[in-house]
């Protein structure tokens, strides 16, 4: 199973979401990494706004999952649909990513091809089916 740091998360929330260097380290640790992108005339990495500004280079890595916080950053990621994994959503289910993954709400039902999101929200949710699982506590899961 591939294990995705929620906004860099590993080992619990943190103040340091979606800051460039908590990414790094998430990566440095194994985990693939969540992030939350906004785009008005620049990219920035922020949950609820743009905090932390990046430019594309930043963004190309195959190890990113790209939460697009507005259409601006959607729109924006279209021409990168074969090198970045990347989905839009806000209060559905389950949404299909640009690299062919369903995003699933926590609880969701999974399969092969599914990230189960949030775990820890749902005690008892079995998820050992799903291809990944993106949590704020993967050092008690990996």
């Amino acid at each position: 199973m591939k294990f995705i740091a929620h906004r860099g998360n590993f080992s619990g929330p943190s103040d340091r979401e979606n800051h460039p260097s908590y990414i790094r380290e998430a990566l440095s640790r194994g985990y693939d990494v969540e992030i939350d992108l906004w785009y008005d005339g620049k990219f920035g990495l922020g949950h609820d706004k743009a905090e932390y500004q990046v430019d594309l280079n930043f963004l190309l890595n195959y190890k990113y999952w790209i939460h697009c916080k507005n259409i601006g950053a959607l729109n924006e990621l279209m021409g990168f649909r074969g090198s970045l994994n990347f989905f839009f959503h806000e209060s559905d289910a389950c949404v299909l990513t640009s690299g062919g993954y369903i995003w699933v709400y926590p609880g969701g039902e999974v399969s092969g091809n599914s990230v189960a999101v949030m775990p820890e929200m749902v005690p008892g949710w079995d998820y050992s089916g799903a291809y990944a699982v993106c949590s704020d506590y993967l050092y008690v899961a990996s």
